[in-house]
């Protein structure tokens, strides 16, 4: 097996053809009509987001359960990263992703005819998994039916529509809500979601016609030998420390904790906050494709990318929370912005890295485990500030305490991923 050489320029790796998929009209197609699912499964994650209020009432359920629904979603989906990526290689991309797709519309039509809590928890878990198969195999896809030089971009344009989807749910959701009601909202997604899968199913292919010799299929290793294989490659453990320093920081603030640090951290009032956040979301897209179109073109600047976007996250988040009597309103949407160009950006990096050293057929796993990295940083961090939220007094500083956690976690993974980098260089 050959790996990335010093320089970040790619060569293959033994266990597949060395003739590349050229990509073309019907590349785009197949990789656009599985990133709508990606699009439809960021829909289902963000839902309950505006329906938060309306599940309240409806369940008869206080704040603190309520705000379990979101976080075992996003758990499950943690977990089932590395099982998502063994089940990718072992069944393929289009399989896998209508497991998904049938797994979210079942999970949302629990969600909208629930009669109580417990059913809606059960909804909210299938949701979860079926969200857990879309974006691996979007990314695996890419790798799949477009040239490795195109791998980035791909991947970067994945960044922006789930980003997109993230920004541009809420609305609609909120205007069904409002409209039709709860029941016709959520039955509303679950039958655009069936519709998908279909869709998927007819048009998605696992490979180009004509690819003999491609196998999209991993050869039949242990879930060990395969998580051996992700783990000793440097490309996938660069991948991981670079997901988690830069795409979990802005995620734990999209998730749950960056509308209320912008009203009761830095003052700002609700309508500027939320237009705040949506801003610096929406804003920072552009730069994925065009980082990717780069990276395709000079591969060698994914070093760059990376430690510069982890650097500067590291030192904006240890100002934030060091600052000495609360952070000021210029340095906190400073480090918000750099905080979204980085989710942003990470698809685009994280997961060409995890390419380096791994047969196309079994990226699944490498992908998994960079994708794991990430959401773990995310869900530990947003947890430990509601715990120091919690028993803290409600005064602005107290975000400072509670941002330590991403702080440090930030700045560490920044280290090993220096270290790794510094370690292939060598090599």
């Amino acid at each position: 097996m050959t790996q990335t050489d010093t320089s970040g320029d790619r060569t293959p790796v033994s266990g597949g053809s060395s003739a590349e998929p050229t990509g073309g009209a019907r590349a785009w197609l197949v990789w656009g009509v599985a990133v709508g699912g990606y699009f439809l499964a960021m829909l289902h994650r963000n839902g309950l987001g505006v329906a938060a209020l309306e599940a309240q009432s409806r369940f008869d359920v206080g704040p603190a359960l309520l705000s379990l629904l979101p976080m075992l979603q996003l758990l499950v989906y943690v977990l089932l990263q590395v099982p998502a990526g063994l089940l990718a290689d072992r069944l393929g991309p289009r399989y896998t992703l209508v497991m998904g797709m049938v797994a979210m519309a079942v999970g949302s039509c629990l969600f909208a005819l629930a009669p109580g809590v417990e059913v809606a928890v059960a909804g909210r878990f299938l949701i979860g998994l079926g969200d857990a198969l879309v974006f691996l195999n979007v990314i695996r896809l890419a790798a799949l039916w477009f040239p490795r030089a195109r791998y980035a971009l791909v991947s970067g344009l994945t960044g922006v529509v789930g980003g997109t989807g993230q920004v541009a749910s809420a609305a609609p959701l909120a205007w069904a809500l409002g409209g039709v009601g709860w029941v016709a909202a959520f039955l509303a997604t679950t039958g655009l979601t069936v519709l998908m899968a279909l869709l998927v199913l007819l048009v998605v292919r696992d490979r180009p016609a004509g690819a003999a010799g491609r196998s999209t299929v991993a050869d039949p290793i242990s879930v060990w030998a395969a998580l051996r294989e992700a783990l000793r490659a440097d490309g996938p453990r660069i991948g991981m420390a670079h997901h988690a320093a830069v795409m979990a920081p802005f995620t734990m603030m999209m998730v749950l904790w960056g509308y209320p640090f912008l009203v009761g951290g830095l003052g700002l009032s609700e309508g500027t906050a939320a237009l705040t956040l949506t801003g610096l979301a929406a804003g920072a897209l552009w730069m994925a494709p065009v980082a990717g179109l780069l990276i395709g073109r000079r591969p060698g600047v994914r070093v760059y990318f990376a430690l510069t976007l982890g650097g500067s996250l590291s030192l904006g988040w240890l100002l934030l929370v060091l600052w000495p009597d609360g952070a000021p309103v210029p340095l906190g949407i400073i480090v918000l912005a750099v905080s979204a160009l980085g989710q942003t950006m990470a698809p685009t990096i994280s997961f060409d890295f995890a390419r380096d050293g791994i047969p196309a057929s079994r990226t699944g796993v490498a992908s998994g485990l960079v994708n794991m990295s990430g959401f773990t940083t995310a869900v530990v961090c947003t947890v430990a500030a509601g715990a120091v939220l919690q028993v803290l007094p409600d005064e602005p500083a107290s975000y400072q305490w509670a941002f330590l956690p991403m702080a440090l976690t930030t700045t560490l993974a920044t280290c090993v991923l220096a270290v790794f980098i510094g370690r292939r260089t060598r090599n």
